[in-house]
């Protein structure tokens, strides 16, 4: 059985697999993928820290895979159709298959958040990207990014 004894020495992933032109605003998020690390693949978790400023995604909701977020430490703004709402630590939030009140965290704060972000590990999803011009098919594990119309992005 793996032990992880400090999840902040695993090499930690940044960016996005976004299309231009809706990579710009996510710099500053960093997630070490707690379940890849311990060879499970059912469900994943990842540890994700915000830098002041960051947002984790553009507003989105997924139609097959469930989502959770646990809050560690610092203060994220939780972004839903109804407005903003401050989420600190020991809060936790779900956004069950198929909601589609579309969400994302932005750190407003002046220090470091971070969180688990626990979720399915569906092979095939759709996500919705209600503010934005874009949808994702994920088929065999692989996402495609499309416009609004189903045009695929360049």
């Amino acid at each position: 059985m793996p032990i992880i004894h400090d999840p902040m020495l695993i090499p930690a992933s940044s960016g996005t697999i976004y299309p231009e032109p809706f990579r710009s605003g996510l710099d500053g998020r960093l997630k070490r993928k707690l379940t890849d690390t311990l060879g499970l693949n059912q469900f994943g978790v990842n540890l994700t820290t915000l830098e002041p400023g960051a947002r984790s995604s553009h507003r989105h909701w997924h139609a097959i895979e469930d989502e959770c977020i646990y809050v560690l430490s610092g203060e994220l703004t939780l972004v839903l159709d109804d407005g903003e709402h401050t989420l600190r630590p020991s809060m936790v939030v779900g956004f069950p298959a198929g909601d589609k009140n579309g969400h994302c965290l932005i750190n407003h704060g002046q220090v470091v958040a971070t969180y688990l972000e626990i979720g399915t590990r569906s092979p095939t999803d759709d996500v919705d990207y209600p503010d934005i011009d874009m949808k994702a098919e994920k088929r065999d594990g692989k996402y495609l990014f499309l416009h609004k119309n189903g045009e695929p992005y360049k």
